[in-house]
């Protein structure tokens, strides 16, 4: 049933703004990140030519092995575990009250002010308002007048009128937003909830008994940020206030270290400091330039993602970027996914269109010839490049762009094969999710939607094919009843990083005809009737093939952001794009290190020389660069033909023969360890 507050609260409205993880903060990690201020021991001003390179990096290297602002990790003592909105319903009538203490606050310090909705949200609350722009002192005003609110201990009140009594109301106080919310309100009865006697807004609740219930310490007004109004960017353009508010200061503490972690580790100051990657305005905006560095370690990603989807039987595949209008039109995209999608071109009077998705495609493949049941299951997979429309304040990073590479694959099968696919899917997923270091998981199963294509039988056995490949797979998982695609059921796989934030990236969808998996997973029923996809039967008789859709990364533009912020930029031995930096103590070495440079690149090590400064600085800029081995020579190397080698991770590993350096290099990323 439609209510005020599933107009009001809904939270899926903030979806058309910075997007987020999907579970932003469930704990505080076990470790905490505390700066240590590091000196630099220095020895003499300037080394001699003679000076050894081991002497060199214990005289001239941080210690800690960090910079001069580094983070020392220390265990924490207690642990502590943040509640969320579903654990805790206190936690969501705080928040919720915050709402509309803080729209009180607003009205009462700007009386120009208009209101429109302020539902409670992950972590915290927003309201958006029509006034003028607003600034971060502007904040603090509206923090201490909702002080002053909580301070009073107000009642809060539930009134239900009749629509007519609340549209008087409305018109009585010159609000346009809350008439146009009203309108939107099925039921007779509305609801009114009131602070006191002094300000009241359409809302169902729930809400805490009074003002005071609210601890004013565990609240804080975050940032102020534009929105459109409804999501329109042809609507008036509103000023959205986010707020965060916990129970009690300890877990404010905890949330707010959180987020300065999350600052540390964001993808898109390390992205630039690393040299990663950028987003050119002269380009266009959500358009993502690879850099030389982030280009390596997306070659890295890539060449696994093909080699270990070659071991499970997938054919690999290329296709155009550009297709006939028509395509889409078959497809359904452009009915249905039109505003997602960038306008057509006109080429030799004919209509083509950039590809939003990989589907389509796919399917044109499977039709390129008579497919017998006895050829399935037919598995193929692509890299494949995809554009979508996004609103410009909707771009955020690598996580929201308007070009992104999804890691597509279709699988066409039997009925009967359901099962044993999704389990080689799941199997697949754990394999390359584990190898690069995310081994948590939370697995949902979507169930039929009220409106769906296909028949009850067809959806029963995919679900249940589902269900019974994640039971044979022991995972735990929830379902969403209701949560499917209308084209058939499907399993959603969110990862969670080193903070404990949960990233949308795997899905498997089967759709009667076909399945789609991103870890994702999903079966669709639509697009193989769309597009009349048949094969053989052992009768001879043509049958519709079920499909799997499926995408393990999602798209390696949001992989490689997830990637950052797990790593915070300190990316392990195997996966760095810059494995090792030699560092000559003076140019008189530069002729060795740069045959020492040729010998690591010639047993596929990735390796660079950095001179032209002095030893301390070359090493300091290692350190900010994340460089995990720094290969030091001097004089006495260059003579006894070796390097003296220090470690991010283990410190100095001591003075060693450069064929002992390539071996255990080769052996750590082999391995995946550390040295």
């Amino acid at each position: 049933m439609t209510t005020a507050s599933s107009l009001l609260f809904s939270s899926s409205s903030s979806s058309l703004f910075l997007p987020k993880p999907t579970s932003l903060f469930l704990r505080l990690p076990l470790k905490r990140f505390v700066p240590v201020s590091t000196q630099l021991r220095y020895g003499h001003a300037a080394l001699s030519a003679s000076s050894t390179a081991a002497s060199a990096v214990a005289a001239e290297t941080p210690t800690l092995g960090g910079t001069e602002q580094t983070q020392k990790t220390v265990e924490e003592t207690q642990k502590i575990v943040l509640p969320t909105n579903e654990s805790s319903e206190k936690l969501l009538r705080i928040r919720h009250t915050c709402a509309h203490v803080m729209a009180m606050a607003v009205q009462k310090l700007y009386p120009d002010a208009k209101v429109t909705i302020g539902p409670w949200i992950e972590n915290g609350f927003y309201y958006d308002f029509d006034v003028e722009p607003l600034t971060d002192r502007d904040l603090k005003r509206i923090k201490k007048e909702m002080d002053r609110i909580i301070g009073r201990n107000l009642p809060l009140i539930r009134e239900e009128v009749s629509r007519d009594e609340a549209e008087r109301r409305i018109t009585a106080i010159k609000e346009p937003y809350k008439m146009e919310i009203l309108e939107s309100i099925k039921e007779d009865s509305i609801t009114i909830y009131h602070i006191g006697d002094e300000w009241w807004d359409l809302c169902a609740g729930p809400h805490v008994e009074t003002t005071g219930n609210i601890n004013k310490k565990a609240i804080e007004l975050e940032s102020v940020a534009g929105a459109y109004w409804r999501g329109d960017e042809k609507r008036p353009m509103l000023q959205r206030i986010y707020g965060t508010a916990w129970e009690n200061e300890e877990q404010l503490e905890a949330y707010l270290h959180f987020k300065e972690e999350a600052k540390r580790r964001d993808h898109r100051r390390l992205g630039q400091d690393l040299d990663l990657f950028s987003i050119q305005d002269e380009a266009g905006g959500g358009l993502v330039f690879w850099h030389p560095k982030g280009s390596i370690v997306r070659h890295i990603i890539e060449d696994f993602w093909k080699k270990t989807h070659l071991e499970h039987g997938y054919d690999l595949l290329y296709t155009p970027h550009v297709a006939k209008a028509d395509l889409w039109k078959i497809s359904g995209h452009l009915d249905f996914y039109r505003e997602n999608m960038y306008d057509q071109m006109n080429i030799e009077d004919e209509l083509y269109q950039l590809r939003p998705m990989n589907c389509p495609y796919h399917i044109l493949v499977y039709q390129r010839k008579r497919q017998s049941y006895r050829d399935f299951p037919i598995r193929v997979a692509e890299l494949g490049t995809v554009y979508r429309y996004e609103l410009s304040g909707s771009l955020h990073g690598l996580f929201r762009v308007r070009g992104f590479t999804q890691d597509d694959a279709h699988i066409f099968c039997l009925e009967d094969q359901i099962k044993d696919e999704i389990r080689g899917v799941l199997d697949l997923t754990e394999e390359i999710l584990l190898k690069f270091g995310f081994d948590k998981y939370e697995v949902n199963l979507s169930t039929r939607p009220e409106k769906a294509v296909g028949g009850d039988d067809i959806w029963e056995k995919a679900t249940s094919a589902l269900r019974d490949a994640l039971d044979d797979k022991g995972w735990s998982y929830q379902i969403d009843e209701g949560g499917g695609a209308f084209y058939g059921p499907k399993i959603d796989l969110k990862i969670e990083d080193a903070l404990g934030r949960k990233w949308q990236c795997s899905t498997i969808q089967a759709s009667f005809s076909s399945f789609d998996l991103h870890l994702k997973a999903e079966v669709d029923f639509n697009l193989p009737q769309r597009f009349d996809i048949t094969y053989v039967d052992s009768n001879s008789e043509k049958k519709r093939p079920i499909m799997i859709h499926r995408a393990v990364l999602g798209s390696l533009e949001r992989f490689f952001g997830v990637l950052i912020e797990h790593y915070a930029g300190d990316f392990p031995l195997w996966l760095s794009p810059i494995q090792a930096r030699v560092l000559p103590v003076t140019d008189t070495q530069l002729d060795y290190c740069n045959e020492v440079i040729r010998k690591l690149k010639s047993n596929g090590i990735r390796a660079e020389v950095c001179h032209g400064e002095r030893l301390p600085k070359l090493i300091r800029n290692a350190e900010k660069q994340k460089i995990p081995l720094m290969a030091v020579v001097g004089a006495k190397e260059v003579d006894t033909q070796t390097v003296t080698v220090r470690s991010r991770f283990g410190g100095e590993l001591g003075t060693m023969k450069t064929d002992d350096f390539i071996s255990i290099i080769k052996s750590a990323t082999d391995n995946r360890t550390s040295l």
